[in-house]
């Protein structure tokens, strides 16, 4: 038969060199947890392809264990009729003879030409029970075995001064847990984000199997998406940041002085003297903007400030000519 795949041993949490009377212990523990009876419709296939599994991996370790000790015996047997005297080894060898049936049967796995064994008559729901042959089943969960519980997916807001400066942030949320009767239970979970500056929109935060269980699956994962909050006055693209100021007409024309602050709060002031402020005039500032994550040390975007010109709505006809006479010339 073979040494049998290592997933035996892991499907009954037990070690290659675990002893038969262990391994039954093993199996009945697991099988009570297991049992498709005891679990609600939502997980009943889940539980039937595991219990499969379960009973397939603890026959093939059982038979393997019973034809060692078929070997055991045939080889000392031999041993004995090798040593004796001449009419000893006739009566040996018609009792191998008669025994001959039944040690090919259970070497080739075939039932044997007796009542079968005890474990086998007290077995209440077995891989065969449930469609299909036990091959099968372990076939069906070798493969189910190593998939991941879908991810648990929440999002993380923050605000652009966080994203700007990097900060802590506590996320609460619920996962779903096995319970040790494979039940499913709702479980409170802590974890803290540490938000690097210059992180963007999208930015993706996973918890490795610590997002919902799911009975005969690896733990899913808890990914958080970090959202922006808008921001009053800057609005970010890529790594710049931007800001929209206001100009009245009169003062683009003439002059104008404002101010603002930065999302580290630093204050800025800036006066236009000599310069008209056109429409669609922009002024950069290097480096103000966001971090630049993965560039290097200090790196940022740049801040732009982009002015828009607010004409008046209406004007009387003195102002008309007064306007004329003023930009006459103008270029």
């Amino acid at each position: 038969m073979g040494n049998p795949p290592e997933l035996y041993y892991q499907l009954l949490n037990i070690t290659r060199d675990t002893p038969p009377q262990e391994i039954r212990a093993a199996y009945r523990c697991l099988v009570r947890q297991w049992h498709p009876d005891k679990h609600p419709p939502s997980s009943k296939s889940e539980a039937e392809d595991r219990f499969k599994a379960i009973t397939q991996a603890y026959e093939a370790l059982l038979d393997q264990h019973e034809n060692r000790a078929v070997l055991r015996a045939r080889n000392a047997d031999e041993g004995r009729r090798s040593c004796a005297r001449p009419e000893e080894r006739v009566e040996g060898s018609a009792a191998a003879m008669a025994r001959a049936p039944e040690r090919a049967a259970r070497m080739s796995g075939a039932p044997p030409p007796r009542t079968p064994p005890a474990r086998e008559s007290q077995k209440v729901y077995s891989s065969t029970d449930i469609g299909g042959g036990g091959r099968r089943a372990f076939a069906e969960f070798s493969s189910y075995v190593v998939r991941k519980a879908p991810p648990l997916e929440r999002k993380v807001e923050c605000t652009l001064e966080e994203l700007c400066a990097g900060c802590k942030k506590e996320v609460k949320y619920t996962r779903d847990v096995v319970t040790k009767n494979g039940l499913i239970a709702k479980k409170e979970v802590t974890q803290i984000i540490r938000v690097k500056p210059g992180w963007k929109k999208g930015t993706k935060v996973t918890f490795e199997g610590l997002g919902n269980e799911r009975p005969g699956c690896l733990p899913g994962d808890a990914v958080f998406t970090v959202s922006a909050r808008r921001h009053k006055a800057f609005k970010r693209q890529g790594d710049d940041l931007v800001l929209k100021a206001e100009v009245p007409l009169v003062n683009a024309l003439t002059g104008w002085s404002f101010s603002f602050r930065l999302l580290g709060g630093e204050k800025v002031s800036w006066s236009f003297r000599d310069e008209v402020i056109r429409p669609g005039y922009e002024k950069v500032v290097r480096g103000e903007g966001m971090p630049v994550v993965g560039g290097k040390k200090g790196a940022r975007g740049d801040l732009r400030v982009k002015f828009d010109v607010v004409f008046p709505k209406n004007l009387t006809g003195e102002q008309r000519r007064g306007l004329v006479e003023i930009l006459r010339g103008c270029a």
